[in-house]
C-alpha cells in the first residue's frame, strides 16, 4: 500500500474548485455551444453585424475547435495535478485507483448518451439518425465505447452532432489509458518530462502532416494528445514552482491571456504567419494561465459566477448540449428562420444547455460517480474522493 499522501496547503487542495480554472473551463464550453449554434444560425448574418464587426462575430461562432484544445490542456493539468497531490509523484500512481476514478467519472454519462442516441436513431428522429453511406448504428456504438470515434469519423465522415462530440473523449481516454503506464515505466521525472515535451511541441507538425483529410487532421490522436501533454507539463512545473512571486504570476497571466486572445481572435492574421503554430500558441497560453491560477488564484469576479458554474458543469454540458441545439434550430426554422433576429435564440439556448447539464450532473454523473467510487476506489485504500474533480472536453 502506498504511504499516506503528504500534507497539502488547504487553499490548493482541490484544483477543480479554483475560480480561475473554472472561468477558463466555462469560457471554453460556452465557445463550443456558440460554435454548434453558429453553424446553423451564424451571428455574422444577424442584426448584430450592424453594431459589431463581422470578424468578431465569426470568431465567437468558430472557435469551438480551439476551445476543445483548451479543454485538453485543462484536463491534463487537473488530472496530473490531482495525481501529484494524491500520490506525491506520478511514478507512484496506483493504476487501479487511477483507472477506477476515470471509469467512475466518464462511463455513466457516456453509456446514457449512447443509449439515448441509439433510441433516437431507431426512431429515425431528424439530426439524430445516422444516414451517411458506410456508417451504421452498431459501428457508431462500437466506436464510441471503443474510444475510436475520431478514427471512425476520419474514415467514414461526420456523424450526427450528438455523436460527433465524442471524438474528443476518444482522444482523452486513450491518452489516460497509457499515461499512468508511461509514468510507472519511466519512473523518473527527468525521463518523463522530455518525452511529454516532445509530444507537446509536436502539435504543429502532426497537424500539418495530416493535411489532406480535414476530419482526420482535426480529430487525430497525436495533436489532441499533444495538448493534453502540455497540461501535464504545466502540472509538473506548478508542482516544482509552487509559489511564484506576484510579478511572475502577473507575467504568466498576461502571456496566457494575450496568447489566448491572439490565437482565438487573431487567427485570420496569425495563420498566414504561424500556420499550425497558432495551435501551439493556444496550448502554451492555456498552460500559462493554469499555472498562474493554481499559484495565485484570482479573486472571483463579481457577475461571472454563471460562467464558473458552466465550467463546473463542462463535461455534462458538452455531452448533452446538442439535445438543446437541434430542437431550438427546429423551432427557429419553423418560426420562419428570420436570420436577422437569429441572435435572440442564443440566450435561451445557453440557459437551456446549462439547465440540462445541471440535470445530468445531479441525476446521472454525480450519484453514479459517488456510487462507483465507493465500490471501486475506497476498497483499495485511496484517499476519499471529492465529487467531480476532473473536467472532460
Amino acid at each position: 500500500m502506498l504511504p499516506a499522501e503528504p500534507a497539502r496547503p488547504a487553499a490548493r487542495d482541490d484544483l477543480a474548485r479554483n475560480p480561475g480554472i473554472d472561468l477558463l473551463r466555462g469560457l471554453a464550453i460556452v465557445l463550443v455551444v456558440f460554435n454548434h449554434i453558429g453553424l446553423r444560425i451564424p451571428l455574422k448574418k444577424t442584426a448584430l453585424a450592424e453594431v459589431l464587426p463581422t470578424w468578431l462575430l465569426s470568431r465567437l461562432n468558430y472557435n469551438g475547435y480551439e476551445a476543445v484544445f483548451v479543454f485538453f490542456v485543462i484536463s491534463g493539468f487537473l488530472i496530473a495535478g490531482n495525481a501529484l497531490r494524491r500520490w506525491g509523484s506520478l511514478e507512484r500512481i496506483d493504476l487501479r485507483a487511477f483507472y477506477a476514478r476515470r471509469f467512475a467519472r466518464i462511463v455513466p454519462c457516456l453509456l446514457v448518451l449512447v443509449a439515448v442516441l441509439s433510441v433516437l436513431h431507431l426512431l429515425a428522429v431528424p439530426d439524430y439518425t445516422i444516414t451517411r453511406a458506410g456508417q451504421s448504428l452498431p459501428h457508431a456504438i462500437l466506436a464510441a465505447l471503443g474510444l475510436h470515434l475520431n478514427w471512425y469519423e476520419g474514415q467514414t465522415g461526420y456523424l450526427p452532432g450528438s455523436w460527433d462530440v465524442l471524438w474528443s473523449l476518444s482522444i482523452e481516454e486513450v491518452f489516460y489509458i497509457g499515461f499512468p503506464l508511461l509514468c510507472l515505466l519511466t519512473r523518473r521525472r527527468a525521463v518523463l518530462l522530455p518525452m511529454l515535451a516532445l509530444l507537446a511541441l509536436s502539435l504543429p507538425f502532426t497537424r500539418s502532416m495530416l493535411d489532406g483529410n480535414e476530419i482526420w487532421q482535426e480529430k487525430a490522436y497525436l495533436p489532441g494528445m499533444a495538448a493534453i501533454a502540455t497540461g501535464v507539463i504545466g502540472a509538473l512545473l506548478a508542482a516544482r514552482w509552487p509559489v511564484p512571486s506576484a510579478g511572475q504570476a502577473r507575467a504568466l497571466y498576461v502571456f496566457g491571456a494575450v496568447g489566448l486572445l491572439a490565437s482565438m481572435l487573431g487567427g485570420r492574421w496569425l495563420w498566414p504567419l504561424l500556420h499550425d503554430g497558432v495551435m501551439l500558441l493556444l496550448t502554451m497560453s492555456a498552460m500559462s494561465l493554469l499555472i498562474a491560477c493554481q499559484a495565485r488564484p484570482p479573486r472571483p469576479w463579481r457577475g461571472l459566477g454563471w460562467l464558473r458554474s458552466w465550467g463546473r458543469l463542462s463535461y455534462e454540458v458538452y455531452l448533452s448540449h446538442m439535445f438543446v441545439v437541434f430542437p431550438l434550430v427546429w423551432l427557429y426554422r419553423a418560426s420562419g428562420g428570420d436570420v436577422t433576429l437569429g441572435f435572440l435564440w442564443y440566450p435561451p439556448a445557453l440557459l437551456l444547455c446549462w439547465g440540462l447539464g445541471a440535470l445530468v450532473a445531479r441525476g446521472v454523473s454525480q450519484p453514479c460517480e459517488r456510487w462507483l467510487r465507493r465500490r471501486l476506489v475506497e476498497p483499495v485504500g485511496a484517499a476519499r474522493p471529492t465529487t467531480a474533480e476532473l473536467p472532460v472536453a
